[in-house]
């Protein structure tokens, strides 16, 4: 039996024109630009449609685009008849995956993700924070060298822990810097820093995560229609005030998506649709299990690639 997970892609998948064909072609896509526009008072639709790619991959414009075009996706394969019996996402993508769970409306979910894209800006000051994507060294190994750059004043943590072999560590410059050359020493095979704003998922998001506590206590959350897999634990969640203490949790601690997406198969999931630009999730999905089926909805055709799928699952 066919058992479906909608997976939802987190920053660094956004690129400009992402979702334009599915404006064009579907009355309700559009409508999501347009709401998203006048929730947040400003052009996110141009700056989605047009770019440029730097002002659209600034945190705060990022995150609510992301969410945008992923909610239009998801939206689009239900109005087709796909439902998902489970929905999760990479890092943001969790709270387009609660938007698409009924958790969250789009609207509160666009102004939210945006509030947030400020927060994790302004608890760190560009330059102050990196991430780097460690390849080939065992998670266990991994936190026993970044604990002891931590203990001596150089805050650096697992941020993602994304597959087999493949963990991104977040913290100060100088902790991230020097976990970097350690790490290779201890056996990892490639140590690449990333291109982002910020130490997401770190220690140095926790006055981030006040303010979020706070934006998050003044919107309106219903339990989940869908059960959401949480990106801090790992495991099934509809209660929406449990839901809300680990949207706060999750800014400054793992994401355990290796755990998630294994859940996920337990649960018996058979096919999973990444909803967003990229194939980030899908790739990452793939290493973790051969076996699973993976599709990529995110534009025109491969929505219409999905749909067709879909016709021949029991």
């Amino acid at each position: 039996m066919t058992k479906v997970a909608f997976v939802f892609p987190g920053q660094g998948s956004q690129s400009v024109g992402m979702g334009k064909e599915l404006t064009e072609t579907n009355e309700t896509s559009k409508q999501y630009l347009e709401k998203a526009d006048q929730v947040l008072g400003f052009g996110l639709s141009k700056l989605i449609l047009e770019g440029p790619q730097e002002e659209l991959t600034l945190t705060y414009n990022a995150q609510p685009a992301l969410l945008t075009i992923g909610s239009m996706i998801a939206a689009r394969l239900m109005e087709e008849g796909i439902s998902p019996e489970y929905t999760a996402g990479h890092s943001l993508g969790e709270y387009t995956a609660l938007v698409a769970s009924g958790v969250l409306s789009f609207e509160d979910g666009v102004s939210l993700v945006h509030k947030r894209g400020l927060y994790m800006n302004e608890a760190v000051p560009a330059g102050q924070g990196a991430m780097a994507a460690i390849l080939g060294l065992d998670g266990h190994r991994l936190k026993e060298v970044t604990d002891a750059i931590t203990a001596e004043g150089d805050p650096v943590q697992p941020a993602n822990m994304n597959c087999p072999g493949q963990i991104v560590i977040s913290g100060s410059k100088e902790g991230v810097a020097k976990a970097c050359v350690q790490l290779k020493e201890a056996g990892a095979k490639r140590a690449i820093p990333l291109d982002v704003s910020g130490p997401f998922h770190s220690s140095l998001m926790k006055p981030a995560a006040s303010k979020l506590s706070d934006a998050l206590d003044g919107v309106a959350m219903s339990g989940a229609k869908i059960p959401v897999i949480a990106n801090v634990n790992a495991a099934p969640v509809r209660n929406e005030d449990v839901i809300k203490g680990l949207l706060v949790e999750q800014l400054y601690s793992p994401v355990l998506w290796e755990d998630s997406v294994r859940t996920m198969l337990e649960l018996g999931v058979t096919h999973f649709i990444e909803c967003g630009p990229g194939k980030v999730l899908s790739g990452l999905i793939k290493k973790i299990d051969r076996s699973a089926t993976v599709l990529s909805a995110y534009d025109e055709e491969t929505v219409q690639a999905v749909v067709e799928s879909a016709k021949g699952w029991s």
